[in-house]
């Protein structure tokens, strides 16, 4: 997830993995895969920046293995 803010200041939060594309025309223009469009003051490398920090964040948890079951 990351923090974004619409053209008028508004802060929300979008998941980064529903994410088709990111263009800036000239506003920067986040398209998800379920083509819903979001307009934000971020510039795409910011928003890039951001997706990156987020994936490093996620991947780099540690993984959770479980308990086998008792029989």
């Amino acid at each position: 997830m990351v923090i974004l803010h619409r053209l008028k200041g508004a802060e929300f939060v979008l998941n980064a993995d529903l994410i088709e594309t990111i263009e800036a025309n000239p506003d920067t223009i986040i398209t998800l895969i379920n083509e819903k469009k979001f307009i934000v003051q971020e510039s795409v490398s910011d928003v890039m920046e951001r997706v990156t920090a987020y994936k490093t964040r996620i991947h780099s948890l540690p993984q959770v293995t479980p308990k086998p079951e008792e029989e």
